[in-house]
């Protein structure tokens, strides 16, 4: 069973996760869309950073499977191709040039949103598409289409909204340095708690007559990982003979890591019960987790220095400024009789 594969992980990634955390480095240094309300959502704190380093997989934990078993090695791929100049003239409109710099641009703001082709095609695809860019905002200028009050409202919020993406990616940029970044790993390593983790193996079967039967052969003498190699109903059993890595209590179903951590070296477990099925467990080591080297969270502490920089930009940006909401107007009856009432200073809140 691989550490990342199997069901059996009941990992929580404590408040935050790596997925989530590269994302955002990825937009706030690349300009992505980072509002004022999402970076609002909670004040962070160090006690933030050491749950996603406690989060980590351990050292000599079981590595993820790079294939199917039996699957055809990968081709080799080839070699990259060169990259283009940025002031590369890829395509003229009535003699506007279109450059790599614009199909660049226009590949980070659609992202998501291209099509699922090769980089080739993606390209070919991003450069018609400012084709019709141009195309189409000529022909919108030609109908004064960009005189209405409609259309000032709308360039006026996307100006808006991409000044304060410059602003949260230079803020960043200036936040992420090898010395910021060095002195916050120190801070959080010296409030880390020491951690026991044990290594162990493991037989899933699907009901306890045969976690029972499997017991039997082990204490006959049969070697665990022959065992769980006809028996385990794990696919990666056969291959890693149900081994597991290191783990800590609460990357496991609670039920499995009760009876892991009660095992000495070498103990083999009564049968015990998880949503996944009948487990015989052998405890193999236990020690006190070690501390992830700065490289291993390097991603992780940008990510957070990047990221409190971005809040404490905003926290500032709005004490400094005179805020006033209001509650909207009522549209009916009923609802100026529910409407709450605004507050004796006018309804201005910050």
């Amino acid at each position: 069973m691989q550490m990342q594969d199997q069901p059996l992980m009941n990992v929580r990634l404590r408040r935050s996760a790596r997925p989530a955390v590269l994302a955002l480095v990825a937009a706030s240094l690349l300009g992505g869309s980072l509002l004022a309300g999402p970076l609002l959502a909670k004040d962070p704190a160090r006690g933030d950073l050491s749950g996603v380093i406690r989060s980590m997989p351990s050292r000599g934990a079981a590595p993820a499977a790079t294939s199917a078993p039996g699957a055809a090695a990968p081709a080799t791929a080839a070699p990259a191709a060169a990259p283009v100049p940025d002031d590369t003239v890829l395509a003229r409109v009535d003699g506007a040039p279109i450059t790599q710099r614009d199909v660049r641009l226009a590949m980070e703001d659609l992202a998501d949103r291209l099509p699922r082709v090769s980089e080739e095609n993606r390209q070919d695809y991003v450069l018609s598409y400012l084709i019709d860019l141009q195309l189409g905002s000529r022909a919108a200028v030609a109908e004064k289409l960009d005189t209405t009050p409609e259309f000032e409202r709308k360039a006026a919020y996307n100006r808006n909204k991409l000044l304060l993406d410059e602003l949260l990616a230079h803020e960043a940029r200036k936040a992420v340095t090898p010395e910021a970044a060095q002195k916050t790993y120190q801070q959080t390593l010296r409030d880390l708690k020491p951690e026991e983790e044990v290594r162990a193996r493991h037989i899933l079967v699907d009901t306890e007559a045969n976690a029972k039967a499997a017991i039997a052969r082990l204490k006959a003498g049969e070697d665990f990982a022959r065992v769980a190699a006809d028996m385990s109903t794990d696919p990666g059993a056969a291959k890693s003979g149900g081994e597991l890595g290191w783990f800590t209590r609460d990357r496991m179903a609670p039920e499995f890591s009760e009876a892991a951590f009660r095992l000495k070296p070498g103990e083999i477990s009564a049968p015990v019960k998880t949503q996944f099925g009948w487990h015989v467990i052998q405890l193999e080591e236990r020690r006190t987790r070690p501390a992830p080297s700065f490289d291993e969270v390097k991603p992780e502490v940008e990510a957070y220095l990047a990221r409190k920089a971005q809040q404490d930009l905003v926290l500032n940006l709005r004490s400094k400024a005179k805020i006033e909401r209001f509650a909207p107007p009522a549209t009916s009856k009923d609802e100026a009789q529910t409407a709450p009432k605004p507050p004796a200073n006018g309804g201005a809140k910050r």
